[in-house]
């Protein structure tokens, strides 16, 4: 069994070590706060990222297929929606809806 010497060493150690990582958040947000970057990217990463996911879930797909027609409508309905009514949940709701529908319908017959 260790003795209370190392034992509290070991408590002040990791007690210092998570009061680091929690304060490191505060202390570097400061000068983030001035950057001119920041801003940019909260601009452009979310059509960025939701473009590498597109392309991403578009790599395998097969558009000349029954599941590929599905896909594209899906999609088109997606963006449709999203035209429409401006709102994120309701066009990925509806175009989920969509191509579940015609996967079910055309792939099963």
């Amino acid at each position: 069994m260790p003795d209370t010497p190392y034992l509290l060493g070991a408590l002040v150690i990791s007690a210092g070590v998570t009061w680091m990582l929690r304060a490191m958040p505060f202390l570097v947000i400061s000068p983030l706060r001035r950057s001119r970057l920041i801003p940019y990217l909260a601009a452009t990463m979310p059509v960025g990222v939701m473009m590498i996911l597109t392309i991403y879930t578009m790599r395998n797909v097969d558009f000349e297929s029954a599941a590929g027609l599905a896909f594209v409508l899906a999609v088109l309905t997606t963006i449709g929606l999203h035209l429409w009514r401006h709102n994120v949940l309701v066009s990925i709701f509806g175009g989920t809806v969509v191509h579940v529908i015609l996967v079910s319908t055309v792939l099963t017959g």
